[in-house]
């Protein structure tokens, strides 16, 4: 079974562009499926996985105000993980998501299975919201696929 990463990795080389992901609900998911791909190390610089609200701050330099404000599963924070992550990888592309995986740790405004997957590049951050509706291990891997064919997705349209 291959996905989107093997796409990624080409599109990434061909055009000279570098890639970071920085994670928190998927837990190095996202990492370990691009470095499964032969190439990678061309293109793919590397990762933090930010799972703590201490570490996106830290590590990530996301604004403790945001964190506070919005929660950390929200729209503001994933494109702050991009956005700064981009910086702090000094790559060209950074994917970041955050979310609830479960079966625990929803609200009534955040369900389980609530993801934000956010994509920074010098054209701009956005952020994209999901939910799913598995296991944790299902919504993990459903996060991952998800940020990885936008990443395809966002390189095929640089054209």
């Amino acid at each position: 079974m291959t996905g989107p990463e093997q796409d990624i990795v080409s599109l990434l080389c061909q055009r000279g562009l570098t890639l970071g992901v920085v994670e928190s609900a998927t837990g190095g998911l996202l990492s370990h499926l691009i470095t499964n791909v032969p190439g990678s190390s061309n293109c793919y610089l590397g990762s933090i996985t930010s799972y703590s609200n201490q570490a996106k701050i830290n590590l990530v330099g996301v604004s403790e105000g945001s964190i506070n404000q919005h929660g950390a599963v929200s729209p503001q924070v994933v494109e702050e993980m991009a956005q700064r992550g981009r910086r702090a990888l000094d790559v060209d592309i950074c994917v970041a998501d955050t979310g609830i995986a479960g079966p625990g740790g929803s609200t009534p405004e955040k369900p389980v299975g609530l993801f934000y997957i956010g994509l920074s590049h010098k054209g701009g951050t956005f952020s994209r919201k999901h939910i799913f509706t598995g296991s944790r291990e299902e919504n993990k891997h459903r996060a991952a696929e998800t940020a990885l064919t936008w990443v395809k997705e966002y390189l095929q349209s640089l054209g």
